[in-house]
């Protein structure tokens, strides 16, 4: 798997970097070798974010975890990459390389039901995006779905955990 590490308002230290690739080494038996794994450290405030993203067998895992120390929140990141595998494995055991059964051994917390409890269909209307901004707020609603007036093609915005907004674009193959 290859690792990148970025630091944002900090200096990530070698020692950092070599327990990230142990931590995360683990994960080596699930997926094929041209899997990502993208680690981001943040220090603002004397709190320590670590945000792990890993990109492989066509799924995104990500989570992001924040205490007083990054090393404490790197364990409990990868702690919690686990456990979502874990906990959905036999969903996604047709995604993974052959992992050794002893690596599932952990204690398995039932799977969340993903079935579709309603449908919505509705027209996309051609907006800019702070028109699609706009509206969500309007709405009371955390994301909006829209056509983009200026590409033309479904785009979704929402309100990101840290404040301000994200946009959902889809790439153009």
């Amino acid at each position: 798997m290859n690792i990148t590490i970025t630091g944002r308002k900090t200096v990530v230290k070698d020692s950092f970097r070599e327990e990230a690739d142990r931590q995360l080494a683990k994960f080596d038996r699930l997926f094929d070798d041209d899997a990502s794994a993208h680690i981001t450290v943040t220090n603002e405030g004397g709190r320590e974010t670590v945000e792990i993203t890993i990109r492989g067998n066509g799924m995104i895992f990500r989570t992001e975890k924040t205490t007083e120390d990054r090393k404490d929140s790197l364990d409990l990141a990868t702690d919690m990459l686990f456990r979502q595998i874990v906990k959905n494995k036999g969903k996604l055991e047709k995604r993974f390389k052959k992992a050794p059964p002893e690596f599932f051994d952990a204690p398995v917390e039932e799977a969340p039901d993903y079935s579709v409890l309603k449908r919505k269909h509705f027209t996309l209307k051609p907006m800019l995006v702070e028109e699609a901004i706009l509206q969500m707020e309007l709405l009371g609603h955390t994301f909006y779905m829209f056509q983009n007036a200026e590409t033309e093609v479904a785009n979704v915005v929402y309100k990101r955990n840290a404040g301000g907004y994200g946009l959902l674009e889809p790439d153009e193959d």
